[in-house]
């Protein structure tokens, strides 16, 4: 099953919401968050998700719409 790792940068508005779970729930992906940094008016995840392909293109599309900058992370990640 295919894995990204990514780094997501959360606005204001959408920090106390559950983006993560409707995501996993509609785009049928499974979320791991390896770090978050969370206050009152900044948000910031290290998120892995696997899933097929298509399903996390589609999960990335919508945190996008969300206005959650997605970075993908590369390089050496130790596991």
């Amino acid at each position: 099953m295919p894995k990204m790792l990514l780094h997501l940068i959360f606005p204001e508005q959408q920090i106390k919401k559950p983006i993560i779970y409707r995501m996993a729930i509609k785009h049928q992906v499974v979320p791991n968050i390896r770090r978050a940094n969370v206050t009152e008016t900044t948000g910031e995840m290290v998120l892995e998700l696997s899933g097929k392909k298509e399903n996390l293109e589609t999960a990335i599309k919508y945190l996008k719409t969300l206005k959650i900058k997605v970075e993908p992370i590369t390089g050496d990640i130790v596991e």
